[in-house]
């Protein structure tokens, strides 16, 4: 399973999203610290759930890292864009 897939696939799990986007953005950062060539380095993801109603982004920012769990060690980057 590739990583944008594996990075879904938890998301859709841990939170039951109305609405979720992962780009692999990892091409437009070639030559940059962090890619290594291979790609699947830096993801944008945008994601919408009532999981995350009354929480500050930073406990939105870290239920999200929670649940991608050991995938956080294996990327460089994660740009979120988080709502309800």
């Amino acid at each position: 399973m590739s990583m944008k897939a594996t990075i879904e696939s938890r998301l859709r799990a841990a939170f039951e999203p109305t609405e979720i986007e992962v780009i692999d953005d990892s091409d437009s950062h070639r030559g940059h610290a962090g890619h290594d060539g291979r790609g699947e380095s830096h993801f944008n993801v945008r994601i919408r759930s009532a999981s995350f109603a009354g929480k500050s982004r930073v406990a939105q920012h870290r239920a999200i890292h929670a649940a991608l769990g050991d995938v956080m060690q294996k990327i460089h980057a994660l740009a979120l864009d988080v709502g309800v």
